[in-house]
């Protein structure tokens, strides 16, 4: 910063007191209750692991001592356990704009999408031999696709996400893409990409870790094929919490999982030697759910009750723009470079910033209370979940950073 220190002290106390008015005023500011968070963190890390809700360890606690420890095996029967997956998957529905029916909870984000990639690849049908997959994905998509691609005879084309449609063509099978890419917080133009697959005769998988829970994504309003997500981010349901598979409802008769388990069957508990699929996305199930995760996860979604994710969406970009607004006024000129795009419509809940010495600097926030998270080679990720971070945090957090490398 090139002011006086008297001019730097008078800009930082309007920050602080224009951050206060922002929180005082905020309709989401109250959501902070419905979570276990210590008071004195600034927690941005909820693009990698979302806070805990309140109310998860009671639900926790019954599981373990009354509906496990007592009711025993009934749980599965005259409890809640069977219908878990299905029932689940309908609460995080209108959280990804999609109907009833077409969303089933379990498994991890990695198996969904060896189930999505290979079904979409049987959708496709035969005649087309790519599957075009986002460039800068998460590393575990590249391998679960190149697996997919092996399986099914196609042959993986990574393509820049800002260009894929001009990949677009009569030998694409499946387009494989992420809704926000989890180095740099770009949001890629889902109604777009999705429209233009459409048009060329391919089929849609799209990866929605991080976004579902932090903006609206409508699934059915833009006729997306097949999706996938993880729940530990913006959903809060806990480490390793179960993921979720979108599968279209026009799809559902002619969706071929790779992975055929009992609790796919259309009549598990008859035990015959042949598979044969349930109705709807219930066939996108495969063995016994993780009941732990799962009901801890039913619970997480309580924190939901009476919000939207407009709002939510609204409450994100006002963060992220005051953040940034807050790193350009207390982080020294030129230390770091935001590699997430200025435009809203471009931008995901998550800032990232490019600076040397990375790994060092987000220990030193860590160290002084700031959580956010560190990513190879130079890139600090802070991640922005309205449910519970306000604005005085957003503050704290770049003033904090701004001490860092002023010091370091």
């Amino acid at each position: 910063m090139s002011e006086t220190p008297t001019n730097a002290a008078a800009a930082a106390a309007a920050l602080r007191a224009r951050a206060a008015r922002l929180d005082a005023e905020d309709e989401l500011a109250k959501l902070r209750e419905r979570f276990a968070l210590p008071e004195d963190l600034v927690y941005l890390d909820g693009n990698s692991l979302g806070a805990l809700p309140a109310g998860v360890a009671a639900t926790t606690a019954d599981v373990v001592t009354r509906q496990w420890g007592q009711e025993l095996i009934r749980s599965w029967s005259e409890g809640t356990w069977w219908t878990a997956p299905e029932r689940i998957g309908d609460r995080i529905a209108p959280l990804i704009g999609a109907a009833p029916g077409q969303t089933v909870v379990g498994d991890s984000t990695s198996v969904n999408l060896f189930k999505a990639l290979v079904g979409a690849a049987r959708l496709a049908g035969e005649g087309r031999t790519d599957l075009l997959v986002d460039a800068a994905t998460f590393p575990t998509d590249g391998y679960i696709a190149a697996s997919a691609a092996r399986m099914t005879g196609l042959r993986v084309v990574p393509v820049d996400p800002d260009r894929a449609a001009e990949s677009f063509g009569p030998s694409t099978a499946v387009v494989l893409l992420n809704h926000v890419d989890y180095r740099t917080g770009r949001l890629h133009d889902l109604p777009a990409l999705t429209a233009a697959a459409r048009a060329a005769g391919a089929v849609t998988v799209w990866d929605l870790c991080h976004s579902a829970g932090s903006l609206p994504v409508e699934l059915d309003e833009n006729a997306v094929d097949l999706a996938v997500g993880c729940t530990y981010k913006y959903l809060n349901g806990g480490p390793g919490s179960p993921a979720y598979l979108y599968i279209a409802a026009r799809h559902q008769r002619d969706f071929d999982s790779p992975l055929p388990g009992w609790n796919g069957h259309a009549d598990p508990f008859a035990m015959t030697p042949g598979f044969s699929p349930a109705e709807g996305a219930v066939r996108g199930r495969v063995g016994t759910p993780d009941i732990l995760s799962m009901l801890a996860l039913e619970t997480a979604l309580d924190a939901w009750e009476g919000v939207t994710v407009e709002a939510v969406r609204a409450k994100s970009l006002a963060l992220t723009d005051f953040f940034l607004e807050c790193v350009a006024a207390y982080v020294p000129a030129g230390t770091v470079e935001s590699v997430t795009p200025a435009a809203h419509a471009e931008r995901g809940s998550q800032v990232s910033l490019r600076t040397g010495n990375a790994s060092a600097v987000m220990a030193e926030l860590i160290a002084r209370g700031v959580v956010g998270d560190f990513r190879a080679p130079d890139v600090l990720r802070f991640g922005f979940t309205p449910l519970y971070v306000g604005f005085a945090d957003a503050e704290l957090a770049a003033r904090t950073l701004g001490d860092v490398l002023t010091t370091s």
